[in-house]
């Protein structure tokens, strides 16, 4: 089925119902295509902090719940879901983007763990191969603050979002998805007054202590995934940017 509104390369917003990873030796970067991009306007906040205490008499437990709500660009938003459609006529039909920010979510987590453990041999498979050297370069250079808050475990992602979505199509005729999706997530590691990011919180369990300040960071992972016929239906991330730590 032809598809000649989409020649080139067009950016919004993700899709698959599970998130398989493209082998690095697989990827195929898209060259000389036209790009158009639509960049989503999105204001991200805390919309409340909630702290509940318990205890018992085998000491006390404290419960914190913290609310991050997103408000998109609702122009932005309806474009976005035209594009979803068209993944879904021409590219995979049990695309959905709900099943997609899942999977995301568990890569996310799983690849920054990684990345702050400095496990660079164990990205192989989930993270392009060139990305991956480039990773380890910048990694070497960060202070140990900085490479404990690249790390996200699930409950301390607060939000995510869809950021950008290209369709492409290369001069051999190959097909390209690339979804950009956007997480806020909270990390306790020390960092100097001058990083970026938003102090949530101050708590000193039981009254006594230090109070443990909660600090939201931000991060884009770019996932890709090749649809030309005949190729494994596979994903793999092809750009991670931790703002102010890796850039």
């Amino acid at each position: 089925m032809a598809l000649p509104m989409l020649r080139g390369c067009y950016r919004s917003r993700p899709p698959s119902v599970l998130i398989r990873f493209l082998k690095p030796d697989h990827v195929v970067q898209p060259q000389s295509n036209k790009t158009t991009r639509l960049a989503p306007t999105l204001s991200v906040g805390v919309a409340s902090t909630v702290r509940s205490y318990s205890s018992d008499r085998g000491g006390g437990k404290q419960n914190q719940k913290v609310v991050v709500v997103g408000i998109p660009n609702p122009f932005i938003w309806f474009r976005t879901r035209i594009y979803y459609f068209l993944i879904r006529v021409y590219f995979d039909k049990e695309f959905k983007i709900e099943e997609f920010t899942e999977g995301s979510k568990q890569a996310f987590s799983h690849v920054s763990r990684l990345l702050s453990g400095s496990q660079f041999e164990s990205l192989e498979g989930l993270v392009a191969k060139d990305l991956i050297a480039k990773l380890e370069e910048k990694c070497a250079l960060l202070p140990p603050s900085h490479l404990q808050a690249l790390s996200a475990d699930p409950e301390d992602l607060m939000y995510t979002t869809p950021g950008d979505v290209g369709i492409c199509y290369d001069d051999d005729g190959r097909k390209f998805v690339s979804i950009l999706m956007r997480y806020w997530y909270l990390t306790s590691a020390r960092l100097p007054e001058e990083s970026e990011g938003t102090r949530i919180f101050q708590v000193a369990i039981g009254g006594e202590g230090e109070p443990e300040t909660k600090r939201l960071l931000t991060a884009n992972y770019e996932f890709q995934r090749e649809f030309t016929k005949g190729v494994p239906p596979d994903w793999t991330i092809t750009r991670i940017e931790h703002s102010k730590l890796l850039d």
